[in-house]
């Protein structure tokens, strides 16, 4: 459908989804694809009238506020977006450099899709009450030889987790605007969390970083000022570090790390201003020597965290070595 077409059926149909028996439905409208700015720009603009209207007119309704009123008609705008080559689909386990690089530099591309989009719904919707729901994500290879080409069954290595874990930094840096995100598939299908085969299952590096960055869930977003060297590779260039952090309820810092250098570790210090002294610092990494590196039904650990303790702390200081493609989670407490 053309934009302008779907927002006028979304707008009649959504009208018969009600609420019923105590149940609470949030109403997330199909978005966009990619960087298709036009089809949020129709959808925002056609499914706010309602808004502008009630702003500038009385209404017989006894509401509080005019978004108590409009609210149901959409909770979320959805936006999918997928880490693949443009020209085919490669191999999930066999690539250099190059595709390692260009990898990255697509998957980095998700914060300048979440803030485009963000800025188009913020013309509408300044306050951010509309969720940008990104319900599709992750990588995406060509089928692993042998399996059914329409099943998308593909392997997972160290690669999907730094993609993993850039993407999660990303949603939690714009937790103002993105309030839900789904990887793709959770088993055996694209950027899969777990694979079986039979009654045996193994975790993958993707699911070792979501098993990482689960301390971010119910905490507060603390913005960082981060500033890094360049990963350089052929013409282009990207940052080495990304990074979030946020606190939890009892007062603890979690900051996650990922290096995208396959070659480089990187030093790193943090200055956490107005915190109390470091009583004490946890961290567990995600690394290997190689690139390809996953985990097999023959060998089902052959990547997974380990403590990592190589962080030196003085006052509210915090110094590491950040190794080549890593994924880092840190929890500080403090005195």
């Amino acid at each position: 459908m053309k934009a302008e077409t779907y927002a006028e059926k979304y707008r009649q149909y959504q009208t018969y989804v009600n609420n019923y028996s105590g149940n609470n439905i949030l109403k997330i409208a199909c978005g966009p694809s990619e960087a298709d700015f036009h089809w949020t720009e129709v959808i925002m603009r056609e499914c706010m009238k309602e808004t502008q209207q009630l702003k500038n007119s009385t209404h017989d309704k006894p509401i509080n506020s005019v978004w108590e009123y409009y609210r149901p008609q959409m909770w979320g705008l959805s936006l999918h977006y997928y880490v693949r080559n443009r020209l085919n689909y490669t191999s999930a386990t066999k690539f250099d450099e190059s595709l390692w690089f260009e990898y990255m530099q697509r998957t980095l591309y998700m914060d300048e899709l979440i803030t485009n989009h963000s800025n188009v719904m913020d013309q509408y919707d300044p306050n951010k009450k509309v969720a940008l729901i990104v319900d599709e994500w992750g990588s995406w290879y060509e089928p692993e030889q042998g399996t059914h080409p329409r099943f998308l069954f593909q392997q997972n290595t160290l690669r999907d987790a730094l993609i993993a874990g850039v993407t999660l930094n990303i949603f939690n840096n714009h937790c103002d605007r993105v309030k839900m995100a789904n990887i793709a598939q959770l088993i055996n299908v694209l950027q899969a969390l777990i694979l079986t085969d039979g009654p045996d299952m193994l975790l993958t590096p993707t699911y070792h970083v979501f098993d990482m960055y689960k301390d971010h869930q119910d905490s507060t977003l603390i913005p960082l000022d981060l500033e890094t060297r360049d990963y350089l590779f052929g013409d282009g260039s990207i940052p080495v570090v990304n990074a979030s952090a946020s606190r939890n309820q009892e007062g603890k810092v979690h900051i996650t790390l990922c290096n995208l250098d396959p070659n480089r570790s990187e030093e790193i210090t943090f200055n956490l201003k107005g915190e109390n002294a470091i009583s004490s610092v946890n961290a567990r990494i995600l690394t290997d020597a190689a690139m390809n590196v996953c985990n097999t039904f023959e060998q089902p650990e052959q990547i997974k965290p380990c403590n990592f303790d190589d962080i030196k702390t003085q006052e509210n200081e915090i110094s590491i070595v950040l190794p080549a493609k890593s994924v880092l989670a840190i929890e500080i407490s403090f005195k």
